[in-house]
């Protein structure tokens, strides 16, 4: 089970590898929230997104010999490199699985950090099968996008971030919003800010129709989506949270915020006209949610954890062509 220890240990290994992104604000974003927003950027981090992280994590844990025979994950696209990324440098094959209405862009970059990539059909095929399959075939090590404890582990060097930035500013008491798909990161996050930052409070952002996490923690239990697919949140739809990051979330999180496609478009615009960054819609929910939500959310200060950036150019001119009133 992951604890402050591995996500310590986990930032150590990390150390020189990964970007420590910063807190970036604009007077006209808490115009619109009500209050000041903080983002982290972690669209900004190696690969595009927070996947990094906890990728390097779990390869640098792995015993040399287990590393080299290769791991194998399975990704809509940001995990996918992030893995990718993390096991060229340490000169480890990967597999990648991954669904074939993933963003053409995240397939070929995972493709072109030395990944092989194999597609599937994910309203017709079982990624976990596949997935288990080429794993016994190949003697590969399975690196799960956030039932893993070590990348949780990676991704909570986030939080250990989060709770010396908040620090620095001076926020004690706030809602740290953040993208969540199965919840490696918002677990993740949480654990560290329950040891280092227990006045702020870790809430997941989910789309508006694909928020099991959210239902899920007011019930108390875990709760599935109703259909797979159907948002452009791509990189944090889910069926359901994880097992190991389910248990962490119910113990530690706030309620869930949910938002729709429109607010996410939104908050992307804002995002590069005001912070000049590029998120991609799912990495833009946690933002969403501040803008769009305030009478959802306490505090003078909100930060929001904005997960990534890798968005296909049209995707990103039709939020910029978005500006306007969200619907």
């Amino acid at each position: 089970m992951t604890d402050i220890q591995m996500i310590n240990a986990a930032a150590e290994r990390l150390k020189g590898h990964a970007r420590r992104t910063p807190f970036l604000t604009s007077p006209f974003l808490d115009d619109i929230a009500g209050r000041k927003v903080f983002v982290k950027p972690e669209a900004l981090q190696h690969t595009g997104s927070f996947k990094f992280r906890g990728a390097w994590s779990a390869i640098s844990a792995l015993d040399d010999e287990t590393r080299k025979k290769g791991v194998i994950a399975f990704s809509s696209g940001n995990h996918a490199q992030g893995v990718a990324t993390a096991a060229a440098r340490h000169n480890t094959p990967a597999v990648i699985i991954m669904p074939e209405d993933a963003p053409r862009l995240k397939i070929e970059n995972t493709r072109a950090l030395g990944a092989e990539v194999v597609l599937y059909d994910r309203v017709n095929e079982d990624r976990d099968a596949i997935g288990a399959k080429l794993s016994a075939e190949r003697d590969l090590t399975l690196i799960k996008p956030f039932d893993n404890a070590q990348v949780i582990a990676g991704q909570g060097t986030t939080g250990l971030e989060i709770a010396e930035q908040a620090a620095e500013h001076g926020i004690e008491n706030a809602d740290v919003l953040i993208c969540c798909g199965g919840g490696g990161l918002t677990a993740g996050v949480a654990l560290a800010l329950e040891a280092n930052a227990p006045t702020l409070r870790a809430r997941p952002c989910e789309p508006v129709g694909f928020d099991d996490v959210a239902r899920s923690l007011a019930a108390g239990e875990h709760r599935s989506n109703a259909k797979p697919s159907g948002s452009i949140c791509d990189a944090i739809v889910t069926p359901t949270p994880g097992q190991i990051t389910f248990p962490i979330m119910k113990r530690l999180c706030g309620p869930g915020l949910a938002v729709t496609d429109e607010e996410c478009l939104h908050a992307m615009a804002l995002a590069f006209l005001r912070l000049k960054i590029v998120l991609e819609p799912g990495g833009a929910a946690s933002l969403a949610a501040a803008l769009f939500h305030q009478d959802q959310i306490k505090g003078d200060s909100v930060i929001c954890l904005a997960s990534g950036g890798n968005v296909d150019a049209d995707m990103f001119a039709r939020a910029l062509n978005s500006y306007g009133t969200p619907k």
